[in-house]
């Protein structure tokens, strides 16, 4: 006979009936009990082998148990005790019947069995007791109750014979596990017993039984009820799922939403939250509690696909009336549970007929209400459903609920907040930020700034600044850090590059102020006199239209990406300069000249560095999605986010300029040298009316001839020579400038009655749009700008 199949065992009638009746398997002790054999009943309907008058067992039930009259081979009547159980299926069909009778039960007393005997006195529980064959040999009345089987009826039966869960098929793995090592071994499981009315976790030790010799004889089984350290850990478990699942994002939707995901099902089967309604992005949510409640649906998670049970989308609002145990606990401040069958629900489910018909439609019986407290403040409610699992919420529940909902509650109030330091910080941000760019002859722009994804707002910056003779100045800089502060940082540097660039310092000149500027603040920013963390890039270009040449320098700021007319991207190869704040080192600027229509790229590290990427590929990718910059510039602004950037967002703010340049025709520009000879000033006059005249601009005349006298007079009698005078037209604005070597620069003073001169610049102010003075590298130049209106 072999151990591992009992329907080689002749101490145990077992047969094996279909679903539909047949008989599929009969054992040696089933033919030694009705003294038929396998091949005269396999495959005949079960029911003919009752004797007249037998009633069949009810095949509703999962086991049953009683004693049946059968019909015996040579014509008489077997009266014989049976256990039957359904059997599932893996694949979960409708499973077969496992019909045993052990042949060797007897009375109601235990066996005389020396075994038996010891086992017994032994066991300080639930004992059975399985001889080498894996045949019950014994069990005591706390097993037999756990059972729901008579203790004398059992005897010869196997673990499989008695019940068809899993359990008991790892049962009989583990028995033959320990007959063949004589080591003893631990089972661990949570199931119902039948003689139990809920679940419990049962842990049954097996130890090998010996006899005097040291041979394993047999195995006594030990049930150990564990049910209250077993919840303990789970618990434990979730308590510690939690922490770590819970507030992994800076999101109050994800978070509410990890919330319902680890609450189900290992608490509930259905779980929602709902949030009140603030009247701003993370503000603190408004107005006294009373019902009825208005909240916002952020979450909700359920066993069923698609949630059925819930009668609200998520980001809906709902409102709760005072008879929902989820404005009952808001106003309470306190957990409340629920139940259909108390009829707690009722008033609830009268007043609204939708959700009373998907309550009794998903067989929900208990609720749990919870509300959602942080700091003293109340943030909404989590509600715990069950209508699969049939046990009520119980005291150790609700704390447990309470202890989950507590730690995502200072998560969302974390989340809520951030929520709120980021719109603030933002809004400041994009407040600072240029609104629109200006409209110059000398570049066109397109710009995008991307917030940092997870870190925050930081202080990413960009700006197009107007320079006197139709010159642009383009900026692009970063401050180091986060928040609020770098936000207000970068506020300042943008002030001051656009005050620095007033004065049309040279770039390289602008950098070492602004990095002066840059070391004032972080020693403010110290308290203590220390230097503190305030540091800064910046990339600072100048670009004239009339010689199509640009001025560089950076402060370590990545190099720009230029990209002329048809030709590949490349990067500039600029002096880097040190970043802004350490103070000390020069700055050097570089030259270059640029061909109508070629594109600048100046942009900001956030662009090209990014997780699981090196810098240098995303200097790469750059250069590839900036190849075709001929389009429109959104156009390639768009292209360029959405190739380089990663699909889940930056770690770091991005802010990107693009500037398509365009140099000023020969024929809008007019320049003269003048010799320092006063006598001279009236034929330039006569020049500049001429010019005026090819470029029919009369009606400016007398305006634009007054300024150049006074500009060249002023050049002759003060600077030295060389003196250059330059006019430059563009649409609807002329521009006079006269440069000369002396770098004294003129400033206009308030003429005292009896004073006899002075008065030139005062007219000059008066009579254009602007005008001022820029020194260069041979001397200075003082420039006005006349505004052209038609004459009416």
């Amino acid at each position: 006979m072999r151990p591992d199949d009992p329907f080689d065992d002749a101490v145990t009638a077992r047969a094996v009936i279909a679903a539909d009746g047949t008989l599929t398997r009969w054992s040696e002790g089933a033919c030694l009990l009705l003294g038929y054999t396998a091949g005269e009943v396999v495959g005949r309907p079960a029911a003919r082998l009752l004797a007249g008058g037998a009633g069949a067992p009810p095949t509703a039930a999962v086991r049953w148990s009683g004693t049946l009259a059968l019909r015996h081979r040579d014509g008489g009547t077997v009266t014989v005790w049976v256990l039957a159980h359904r059997r599932q299926p893996a694949d979960g069909g409708a499973g077969d019947w496992l019909a045993v009778s052990p042949l060797e039960a007897s009375d109601h007393e235990l066996p005389e069995d020396p075994l038996v005997r010891a086992a017994v006195f032994q066991s300080p529980c639930a004992t059975m007791v399985f001889d080498q064959e894996l045949r019950l040999r014994g069990v005591n009345d706390a097993m037999a109750l756990l059972l729901g089987l008579p203790a004398p009826q059992l005897r010869g039966l196997r673990p499989t014979d008695v019940g068809g869960r899993p359990q008991h098929s790892e049962l009989e793995r583990q028995l033959r596990h320990v007959l063949r090592s004589g080591r003893p071994h631990d089972m661990q499981t949570y199931m119902k017993a039948t003689g139990e009315s809920s679940a419990h976790a049962w842990l049954a030790r097996l130890a090998p039984l010996t006899d005097r010799s040291g041979r394993v004889r047999g195995v006594c089984v030990t049930a150990h009820d564990f049910t209250d350290q077993y919840r303990a850990r789970e618990r434990l478990q979730l308590v510690n799922e939690a922490s770590m699942r819970i507030g992994t994002t800076l999101d109050v939707t994800r978070t509410a939403q990890e919330l319902a995901e680890v609450c189900v099902p290992a608490l509930a089967d259905f779980v929602s939250v709902d949030l009140l309604e603030s009247e701003e992005p993370g503000g603190e949510p408004t107005g006294p509690l009373a019902a009825p409640v208005s909240l916002r649906r952020v979450a909700h998670r359920s066993l069923v696909p698609g949630s059925p049970e819930s009668a609200v989308r998520s980001g809906e609002v709902v409102v709760y009336p005072a008879a929902a145990p989820h404005a009952d606990s808001l106003i309470a401040g306190h957990s409340i549970v629920a139940s259909v069958p108390s009829g707690d629900l009722d008033p609830w489910l009268d007043a609204d007929e939708t959700r009373a018909r998907q309550v009794r439609e998903s067989g929900v019986h208990s609720m749990l209400s919870v509300p959602l407290q942080a700091r003293g403040t109340t943030l909404g409610v989590a509600a715990f459903t069950r209508f699969s699992r049939p046990e009520a919420f119980t005291h150790d529940d609700v704390l447990l609920a309470e202890e989950v909902t507590a730690r995502a509650a200072v998560c969302i109030d974390n989340a809520r907040r951030y929520s709120r330091e980021r719109e603030t910080t933002l809004t400041l941000q994009r407040s600072l930020l240029p609104r629109t760019l200006p409209r110059t002859a000398a570049v066109e722009a397109a710009t995008r700034y991307l917030p940092a994804a997870r870190s925050g707002v930081g202080g990413d910056w960009f700006d197009v600044i107007p320079l006197s003779g139709m010159r642009v100045a383009m900026v692009v800089g970063d401050v180091v850090g986060h928040g609020i502060q770098a936000s207000a940082t970068m506020g300042r540097l943008r002030t001051a590059v656009r005050t620095l660039a007033d004065i049309d310092l040279a770039p390289e000149e602008l950098l070492t102020h602004l990095d002066d500027l840059v070391l004032h603040l972080s020693h403010e920013a110290g308290g203590d006199g220390g230097p503190g963390e305030v540091g800064a890039t910046c990339l600072y270009a100048v670009y004239d239209p009339v010689s199509r040449r640009c001025t560089l320098s950076r402060a370590g700021h990545p190099a720009p990406v230029l990209i002329p007319p048809g030709g590949p991207a490349r990067h500039l190869d600029l002096p880097s300069g040190p970043p802004l704040g350490v103070g000390g080192l020069p700055f050097e600027s570089a030259e270059l000249e640029l061909p109508d229509d070629s594109v600048l790229a100046f942009y900001t590290d956030g662009l090209v560095e990014s997780r699981g990427r090196d810098t240098e590929a995303g200097h790469a990718l750059l250069r590839e999605a900036l190849s075709n910059a001929a389009g429109p510039l959104d156009e390639t602004c768009d292209r360029v986010l959405h190739t380089v950037l990663s699909p889940g967002g930056t770690t770091d703010d991005v802010a990107l300029l693009l500037a398509r340049t365009h140099g000023l025709p020969s024929a809008q520009v007019a320049t003269w040298e003048i010799p320092a000879d006063p006598a001279l000033v009236a034929p330039i006059r006569k020049q500049v009316l001429d010019q005026l005249d090819t470029w029919s601009l009369a009606e400016a005349s007398f305006t634009a001839e007054l300024v150049v006298s006074e500009l060249v007079t002023n050049a002759i009698r003060y600077g030295a020579p060389p003196i250059r005078l330059r006019l430059i037209h563009h649409a609807s604005t002329l521009i006079c400038e006269v440069s000369d070597t002396s770098h004294t620069a003129p400033h206009l003073r308030r003429v005292k009655t009896w004073d006899e001169g002075g008065r030139g610049l005062l007219l000059v102010a008066q009579l254009t749009q602007r005008w001022g003075s820029r020194h260069t590298a041979d001397g200075k130049t003082i420039w006005a700008e006349l505004a052209l209106v038609d004459e009416m």
